[in-house]
């Protein structure tokens, strides 16, 4: 219910915002990437403007979820560390409460009436 609610109260105007500058921004822009020659047409791309936001807006969501992974590791790793440690004491104290049981079952208590 809550991500839904979020859906709708985030997601839904930010991409209302998108179609608005995608629309606002038709117009063709040429992109030099030679820096001493622009007119250079090897290294230029034209294409409207939105198409430069929507990808650098791609770009910077992908560069900032990796960078999060990466950083994230440390912790993830800890995390399979504690999780494989945690699995070999259980499987330690199963074997404890086994051999416990097996000792209980063989043991004779004496009688009370003795």
């Amino acid at each position: 219910m809550v991500k839904r609610v979020v859906n709708v109260l985030v997601l839904i105007p930010i991409g209302i915002l998108l179609i608005v500058l995608s629309v606002a921004n038709r117009q063709p822009v040429t992109l030099a990437l030679n820096p001493f020659r622009p007119e250079d047409s090897v290294l230029s791309v034209t294409a409207p403007f939105f198409v430069y936001l929507f990808l650098a807006t791609i770009l910077g969501l992908v560069l900032g979820a990796l960078i999060t992974w990466f950083t994230q590791g440390k912790y993830r790793k800890r995390a399979r560390i504690e999780a494989n440690e945690a699995v070999k004491w259980h499987s330690e104290a199963e074997k404890h409460r086994t051999r416990a049981e097996a000792i209980a079952s063989q043991a004779v208590l004496p009688s009370p009436g003795k």
